[in-house]
């Protein structure tokens, strides 16, 4: 499956002390994958009119990602596919996405922020640093923020061209969420390959 793009591939050390803020994008969707990003962002060049990404319209998201992208320290993207998601259930591939996303930070922050109230665990990803969740941190914290951008744009970027490669099921409108839309066309079609078979809508469709 096309996956949507890392960022740096190899670790910087030079950023040493800096905080990452974590978000993901598609816990809530029937298909297509959890999308995380990790940001660290440089106070020498401050990205104005950061929020949380649902409160933003979707021109304005792919504004701000194209700034924070250009004027950040660091930024990844990591995913969990549907396949992972029914294997070990949709918090736990949404941790992987954000294991992932950090990998592919490439730097090392002093602390990582994650929105939510549960954090990923760091064992074995050579990442010295401490982590703390942060219930809100998509509106609080500007990092946070822009990690929220960068996964939802990601996300929404990827279920378009899962509506190109499978045609009926709307992927591009609702980005795979459980609008009547999508679940009428669940009943006529029948799962995708991308569909999550562990959501119980999908399960309900079963084959066409």
């Amino acid at each position: 499956m096309t996956r949507p793009p890392a960022g740096q591939a190899a670790f910087d050390w030079s950023h040493r002390g800096a905080t990452a803020g974590v978000d993901e994008a598609g816990r809530g969707p029937l298909a297509g994958p959890v999308v995380a990003a990790a940001v660290i962002l440089d106070p020498a060049r401050p990205v104005d009119g950061l929020a949380d990404s649902k409160a933003l319209t979707a021109r304005r998201r792919e504004t701000l990602a194209v700034e924070i992208k250009a004027r950040s320290l660091a930024w990844g993207l990591g995913w969990a596919d549907a396949a992972e998601v029914d294997a070990v259930n949709v918090l736990q591939a949404t941790f992987l996405a954000m294991r992932r996303a950090l990998l592919a930070l490439g730097a090392v922050p002093a602390h990582v922020i994650v929105d939510g109230n549960r954090c990923p665990s760091l064992d074995g990803l050579r990442l010295d640093c401490t982590i703390e969740a942060v219930v809100g941190g998509d509106v609080t914290v500007p990092s946070v923020s822009a990690a929220s951008i960068l996964a939802k744009c990601a996300r929404d970027e990827f279920m378009c061209t899962l509506d190109a490669r499978y045609p009926g099921y709307g992927f591009a409108s609702h980005k795979g969420y459980p609008t009547a839309a999508h679940i009428a066309a669940l009943r006529r079609l029948g799962p995708s390959p991308v569909h999550r078979r562990s959501f119980a809508p999908v399960q309900s469709c079963g084959a066409p």
